[in-house]
């Protein structure tokens, strides 16, 4: 399943913009995003086409068909959005109205990236632009979640995670078995 959203941002002297993110619910990935002038579901269709073309789900049979989860926003519920989807073979689920714990991890996701990139100031979407950018490769690639047991969205999106966590387990066992011989050797030096 992939969670989407929009949310806005302010640069100086240009007006309000736009972030579509596409997020995988499971991984917590972010798949694609679009800063536009605009919240329509032109923006949206744009937004897909960049995860579907990361993803390549268009070229593979695969059992499970992505289904998008979003808010009722008038971007998420007009027709040609719903002609798209159907194109796509992309199901469409809504969270309930005025619900916006529903969509909580892409929710979750944009409160955090805005509460770094909105420490600067913007004068040209350009700069907004990057400031993204280097957020969400941030946030994929370095940011561990403890949700995630530790591990980044694209160490779980990636299938990276059972290989990172039996290393895990495999140093903690030898640490706690160092520890233990360590241990019994002070105690018998101490004798």
């Amino acid at each position: 399943m992939w969670q989407t959203d929009f949310t806005q941002f302010k640069v100086v002297d240009w007006g309000y913009y736009y972030l579509c993110t596409i997020l995988d619910d499971y991984s917590r990935y972010i798949l694609a995003w679009r800063l536009a002038a605009t919240m329509g579901s032109s923006d949206v269709e744009e937004t897909l086409n960049l995860a579907v073309a990361k993803t390549g789900v268009q070229h593979i049979k695969v059992k499970h068909r992505p289904r998008l989860l979003s808010d009722n926003g008038s971007a998420f519920i007009s027709e040609a959005l719903a002609n798209y989807l159907a194109k796509h073979r992309i199901q469409h689920v809504r969270g309930a109205p005025y619900h916006p714990q529903t969509q909580g991890k892409i929710e979750c996701y944009h409160r955090s990236m805005k509460s770094v990139v909105k420490l600067d100031h913007y004068y040209v979407p350009s700069d907004l632009e990057q400031a993204i950018a280097n957020f969400v490769v941030y946030y994929n690639r370095q940011r561990y979640q403890e949700a995630l047991d530790n591990l980044t969205p694209a160490d779980v999106y990636f299938g990276r995670d059972q290989v990172i966590l039996s290393k895990r387990e495999e140093v903690k066992r030898q640490t706690i078995q160092r520890r233990r011989q360590q241990y019994l050797e002070h105690r018998l030096a101490a004798m």
